[in-house]
């Protein structure tokens, strides 16, 4: 007689904040933790994936979404969460929290009909930006500029939008930071295949507090296993790379 599998896929879903705690807390030799202890893994997760920003681009946190555009306008914002949009004038595009970085972004025309034209926008420094004479020149835009602050995220165009037709926009793709832990009976804001590390991770943060004879061992547990979640993250299609070649005195 075959064997019967399970036929789900939902262990990452089910496998909840707390499972993830009780799990890093047994890596470590702690069973039947006590309420500050939850607290400290929960705090600690939620540093963990705060330290994750620092690891390059996660591609399950990549969005995409539009700008619409208002005549004349140069810079338009993005808030880090809904306690920094309190007002009307302070309301981010889209109504979209939490994006720490614009990626790439391209200017729109006529979406959604058969004369639908991207015009990719060139991604410029600051100090590019700041050597343009005229900021409020209107025209087509062709190039942005990204500041990233604590609490928001800009995007300045060049030219300034020339009109404000409903047809035309700023279509981005942006990064965001992964979630907040919240409530222990949440499921966290990762992909399956994060799971090992990110428990990996909690256990080794935990040892420094309650098992620092332990920490070496664990973080180099947890380096591993992250870096072949990250190996394993983003796309496979091909990339190629050619040098720029230069004619110089032509």
């Amino acid at each position: 007689m075959a064997n019967v599998t399970s036929g789900s896929y939902t262990f990452d879903k089910t496998f909840a904040v707390d499972d993830i705690i009780a799990e890093a807390y047994e890596r470590i030799g702690l069973v039947g933790t006590a309420g500050h202890q939850l607290l400290s893994a929960r705090r600690s997760l939620n540093i963990l994936f705060q330290e994750w920003g620092n690891r390059g681009i996660h591609f399950w946190e990549i969005g995409n979404t539009n700008i619409d555009l208002t005549e004349g306008t140069q810079t338009y914002d993005f808030f880090r969460d809904s306690a920094d949009g309190t007002s009307a004038t302070t309301t981010p595009v889209n109504g979209i929290y939490g994006i720490t970085d614009i990626l790439s972004a391209s200017y729109r025309t006529d979406y959604n009909t058969t004369s639908q034209t991207d015009l990719p926008l060139t991604k410029v420094s600051r100090d590019t930006y700041a050597a343009f004479s005229n900021k409020m020149v209107k025209g087509t835009p062709s190039q942005f500029w990204v500041q990233r602050f604590i609490d928001k995220t800009t995007i300045t165009i060049y030219p300034t939008a020339a009109s404000s037709q409903a047809s035309n926009y700023i279509n981005v793709y942006y990064l965001a930071r992964v979630q907040d832990v919240g409530a222990y009976t949440n499921a966290t804001d990762a992909p399956y295949r994060f799971v090992p590390c990110m428990t990996a991770g909690l256990a080794f943060y935990l040892s420094q507090k309650f098992a620092p004879q332990r920490s070496q061992e664990l973080k180099l547990y947890y380096e591993d296993e992250l870096q072949r979640a990250l190996q394993e993250d983003g796309s496979s299609a091909s990339a190629y790379i050619t040098p720029k070649t230069y004619y110089p005195n032509i």
